[in-house]
């Protein structure tokens, strides 16, 4: 097995697959931990309210299926992701259809680990199973006019209950520049943890952009369309003035209702400073000359 990571992750970052799977939990115990902390308790005499969160084991951000971080998991136990298949289309070369076993052989026969932070809400670092997104691209052939990457996810609101609701509007829409989607560190993934996707995490298909707010990361995708106009992505549309189309981590610029400045590791009660997109220099030089601030 291929393992490739950031060169700044070790091993001992990796959020722990168990500390994932029940972050309710972890999230709860944090909060009791500061508490005891503030009045002077000790956690034994607080363990007993955990107790009662010992079935629940996971905290989505899906809207597709709620806006509640843990029902997600309950809700998306059933739904089908066999079979399935994604469009490529706009400007390239070769437009085609592809049913996803197919786009999940298409880097190389190996399986590629890939550990990368994220954040979406809370930072974790995740090992993701997938292939660097410019693999699938480069086989397309995009045409010299295509300079964005749209992605578009599964409209099914018969399976999907937050899709009967007006909280976005639907189905969700992302997008990359081109040469933000060829990065290397921009990945397509289906697998996490060694392990296919779970439902919650956008199965069977979805991309990873580590050094983006988690939101730019769409899930569920069963579209990828090349275009020279850059893309109305759904959370920019729904607030400009919060969401833009870049969505780097950036702790310089606040966020209107909050700052951006410090992150807490999911396991950890301390919060620790932001890094410049999340860490990822590699991708600096895409923004050279780039007002961030406007460009946010």
């Amino acid at each position: 097995m291929l393992i490739k990571k950031a060169v700044d992750i070790p091993s001992s970052e990796i959020t722990p697959k168990n500390v994932y799977l029940n972050r309710r939990k972890f999230l709860a115990g944090t909060i009791i931990s500061g508490a005891a902390a503030v009045a002077g308790m000790s956690l034994r005499e607080l363990a007993e309210p955990t107790n009662v969160l010992k079935d629940v084991s996971n905290y989505n951000n899906y809207y597709e299926f709620s806006t509640d971080k843990y029902e997600p998991a309950k809700l998306a136990k059933d739904f089908k992701t066999q079979p399935w298949s994604v469009t490529i289309d706009g400007q390239v070369k070769k437009k085609q259809v592809l049913d996803v076993d197919t786009v999940m052989k298409m880097a190389t026969p190996e399986e590629r680990i890939y550990r990368h932070r994220c954040v979406e809400g809370w930072s974790i670092v995740v090992p993701w199973v997938g292939f660097s997104l410019s693999e699938l691209i480069k086989k397309a052939e995009p045409l010299p006019k295509a300079t964005f990457v749209e992605f578009t996810t599964v409209l099914d609101p018969n399976h999907m209950p937050g899709q009967r609701t007006g909280v976005l509007d639907w189905p969700y829409v992302e997008g990359l520049r081109m040469d933000e989607a060829m990065h290397p560190l921009a990945l397509l993934c289906f697998g996490m943890y060694g392990e296919t996707l779970p439902n919650q995490d956008g199965a069977p298909l979805r991309i990873v952009v580590p050094w983006k707010y988690g939101f730019k990361s769409a899930k569920a995708i069963v579209r990828i369309h090349f275009t020279d106009k850059q893309p109305v992505n759904t959370w920019n549309k729904s607030a400009p003035n919060e969401y833009g189309f870049y969505s780097n981590v950036n702790p310089n610029v606040d966020h209107p209702r909050w700052s951006q400045a410090k992150e807490r590791r999911l396991g950890e009660f301390f919060k620790r400073p932001t890094l410049m997109f999340n860490g990822y220099d590699q991708v600096a030089s895409l923004y050279s000359g780039m007002d961030l601030k406007k460009n946010f």
